[in-house]
């Protein structure tokens, strides 16, 4: 059995925060803002996995109010979702992921990204794959307040199929 995720994630930027897209942290004036380290990139990823499992989101299984969650580094969310996805008995077959930014230019991290959240799942790197994109200066994106992901994912059961 396969079952298709889909993750979706928007923060807005906001000077005195570090920018941390992808578990890479980008020289840049302004950082997403949230309660977390913000990763829209690694949001998305977690929401597109816990999405696939019928596992509800992000929101659901790391709180905002919680402070434990509290300027946490996203890639450890992801790394603990995944735990949890293979022991509901699937494993990754493949990531596609988008980043919206108009700036900072993305393209120079994403190799550097795909690598940390290849680290993160301990997956083959072919398996991941990270694009960017600008919103050509259109809407909140383009005018330079936030930054957005997208993600999709494959995930295979790794149990014998049942029947019912």
């Amino acid at each position: 059995m396969t079952r298709i995720g889909l993750g979706y994630d928007i923060h807005r930027l906001v000077p005195g925060r570090k920018l941390v897209i992808g578990g890479e942290t980008i020289p840049f004036e302004k950082g997403l803002l949230g309660h977390s380290d913000a990763d829209v990139l690694v949001h998305a990823a977690c929401d597109a996995l816990l999405g696939a499992t019928g596992m509800g989101d992000i929101g659901d299984c790391f709180p905002d109010t919680d402070p434990r969650y509290l300027n946490i580094y996203s890639i450890d969310l992801l790394t603990t979702v995944y735990r949890r996805i293979n022991v509901s008995g699937f494993e990754l077959v493949n990531m596609d992921a988008t980043v919206f930014a108009q700036a900072p230019r993305i393209s120079p991290y994403k190799d550097r990204m795909a690598a940390q959240i290849t680290g993160s799942l301990s997956v083959n790197k072919r398996m991941i794959n990270i694009k960017a994109t600008t919103t050509e200066g259109l809407g909140a994106i383009g005018h330079g307040d936030g930054i957005a992901a997208m993600c999709v994912v494959l995930l295979r059961s790794t149990t014998p199929e049942t029947g019912n």
